[in-house]
């Protein structure tokens, strides 16, 4: 196993994963077909993550270390520490630019991007069950309700648009 070529699969599985156990599938994906881990090395590094105190997504270190001894187990801490300090450096950086005219612009920019790719979500999510039905509407028009009123938290918002359309199903 090459392992630098392990540091950068980590570290791709870490900055594309919502942390904690986001990145196992990734390093499954990766990492069974190459023949570096078996299932029994994953099984057995996710029980150690389990029952280990601390952050579930600290299972990688004990992954590490089962394919690649000590220096499999820092390459491993390194590659999952990496992409938190780069949000902290990212953040650091906007405090210090956000006034500036040009990064004004890009978050405006940024942000139409962001609700015109909802926008198209949201159509195919309505199309997805053979058109847009009353329900779906109903379930669309009460959740950006609910929304603009920014009393009710985002996440009661998504769970009762669940609930709505299982019920309504």
């Amino acid at each position: 196993m090459n392992l630098l070529t392990f540091f950068g699969l980590v570290l791709k599985s870490s900055l594309f994963s919502t942390g904690g156990m986001g990145n196992v599938a990734g390093l499954h994906d990766d990492l069974l077909p190459r023949g570096w881990a078996t299932e029994r090395e994953f099984a057995e590094s996710l029980a150690v993550g389990q029952v280990s105190p601390g952050p579930n997504g600290l299972w990688v270190v004990s992954f590490g270390y089962l394919l690649g001894g000590l220096r499999g187990a820092l390459l491993a801490l390194a590659a999952i520490c990496l992409p938190p300090l780069l949000v902290l450096f990212v953040e650091r950086l906007y405090r210090r630019v956000r006034d500036h005219p040009a990064v004004e612009g890009f978050m405006r920019g940024l942000a139409l991007a962001v609700v015109g790719i909802f926008f198209v979500v949201l159509i195919g999510l309505l199309r997805g069950g053979g058109g847009p039905g009353v329900q779906s509407a109903l379930i669309v028009l009460a959740s950006l309700g609910l929304g603009i009123t920014r009393r009710v938290p985002v996440f009661l918002i998504i769970g009762l648009a669940a609930l709505a359309g299982v019920l309504l199903r």
